[in-house]
C-alpha cells in the first residue's frame, strides 16, 4: 500500500528474523521510494498504470453513469492511496469540464506524495481539493455521517499488495463505511501469462530493482544497518496461483547488524527476504473476497487487451 510510514521495530525484525525473511512492502514509500515508483509507473514493460489510463480514457462516461451520481448535487470523490495523482487526473478533468458538484479528497500516508499530488493538479481551475493524510478507515468513518455521496477509488491493483484475507477485510472495512448510494471504484490488475506480468516486476533499465533495494538502503539509514546492497539481488518470481512476488536474494553467506536494536541478521547464501506479494484477479477471486460484505459487482471495464478491469461495486440493500 502506497504513503510513507515510519519503520516500526519491532515487526520489522520479527520479518528479518523468521524463518522465512520479509519485511513489509509499506516501506518502499519513502521520499526515494515515492520518487522510484513514480518511475516504474513510467516504465513500458509497466502495463498496469498504462492499462488503468486507457480505460479512464475510454469509459470516463460510462464509469460515473455507473456510480448513479445525483444530478447537480455534491458529491465526494474519495481516493485512497491517491499516489501522485497524475492517472485520476483523467477522471478530474472530465468531472470539471461536465459541470459536475464535487471535492476531490486524496488520502494517503505519505504527507510528501500528497505534496507532490497537488502540485500536478495545480492547474485544474475550479478544483475543489481537501487532500488527508493519515488512516483510510479515520477518514471514511468521518465522511459516512456526511449528507453527500461518495465516490470511493482504489486504483492501481492496490489491493493485490496484500494477502487474501486482509484484501477481504479491507473491502469489508470498506463496505462498512459506505452508504446505499456511495460506490467503490476497484482496480484490478487480471491473471495473465508470465511473460507479460514479470518483465513489469522486472525493467530492463533496473528501477524496479534500485525500488526494492530502496528498502534495504532505507534500513541503513533508519536504523543504523549495515545491509551491503551489493551482496542482494532483485529476484521476482510468478506463481501459479496468480501472484507476482518480489524478493531480495543474498548473494553470498553474510551477517548483517542493526545498530539501533543491537542485532545480526544472519544469511545463508540464496536466502530470500519477501518484499511485495502482488495478486493478480479474476471474477471468481473477487466474488470470494467480497462474499461476506453486502458488496455487489455492478459493473466491470477492461482495457482493449483485456489486461486490467475497473469494478464498480455498490451495497446491495
Amino acid at each position: 500500500m502506497r504513503g510513507e510510514t515510519t519503520v516500526k521495530k519491532p515487526e520489522l525484525v520479527k520479518g528479518l528474523l523468521n524463518k522465512n525473511k520479509s519485511i513489509p512492502s509499506k516501506y518502499f514509500y519513502d521520499a526515494k521510494g515515492d520518487e522510484l515508483f513514480t518511475k516504474i509507473m513510467q516504465l513500458p514493460e509497466y502495463y498496469l498504470s498504462r492499462a488503468e489510463f486507457e480505460i479512464f480514457e475510454r469509459h470516463k462516461i460510462e464509469l460515473f453513469e455507473s456510480c448513479e451520481i445525483v444530478a447537480n448535487k455534491h458529491f465526494e470523490l474519495v481516493e485512497l492511496g491517491a499516489g501522485d495523482g497524475r492517472k485520476t487526473r483523467v477522471l478530474l478533468q472530465y468531472l470539471l469540464e461536465e459541470g459536475f458538484d464535487f471535492t476531490y479528497v486524496p488520502v494517503d500516508i505519505s504527507q510528501n506524495v500528497l505534496n507532490v499530488l497537488q502540485k500536478n493538479v495545480n492547474d485544474l481551475k475550479g478544483l475543489q481539493i481537501a487532500p488527508q493524510c493519515g488512516d483510510y478507515f479515520d477518514l471514511l468513518e468521518k465522511l459516512k455521517d456526511n449528507e453527500s455521496q461518495k465516490i470511493v477509488l482504489f486504483l492501481g491493483s492496490n489491493l493485490g499488495n496484500m494477502n487474501d484475507d486482509l484484501a477481504a477485510k479491507f473491502i469489508g472495512g470498506i463496505a462498512e463505511n459506505l452508504k446505499k448510494e456511495d460506490r467503490l471504484l476497484l482496480g484490478l490488475d487480471l491473471k495473465k501469462d508470465a511473460s507479460i506480468v514479470l518483465p513489469a516486476y522486472n525493467d530492463k533499465s533496473g528501477v524496479t530493482k534500485e525500488f526494492n533495494l530502496n528498502l534495504l538502503r532505507r534500513i541503513n539509514k533508519e536504523m543504523g544497518a549495515d545491509f551491503n546492497l551489493n551482496k542482494f539481488s532483485h529476484s521476482p518470481e510468478y506463481l501459479k496461483e496468480g501472484k507476482a512476488v518480489s524478493y531480495l536474494e543474498s548473494m553470498a553467506e553474510q551477517k548483517v547488524y542493526i545498530g539501533e536494536i543491537d542485532t545480526t541478521i544472519i544469511f545463508k547464501k540464496g536466502e530470500k527476504i519477501l518484499t511485495e506479494i502482488s495478486r493478480k484477479y479474476d471474477e471468481d477471486l473477487l466474488y470470494n473476497l467480497i462474499s461476506k460484505t453486502n458488496l455487489k459487482i455492478q459493473k466491470q471495464f477492461s482495457d482493449s487487451e483485456n489486461l486490467f478491469s475497473d469494478f464498480i461495486l455498490g451495497l446491495d440493500i
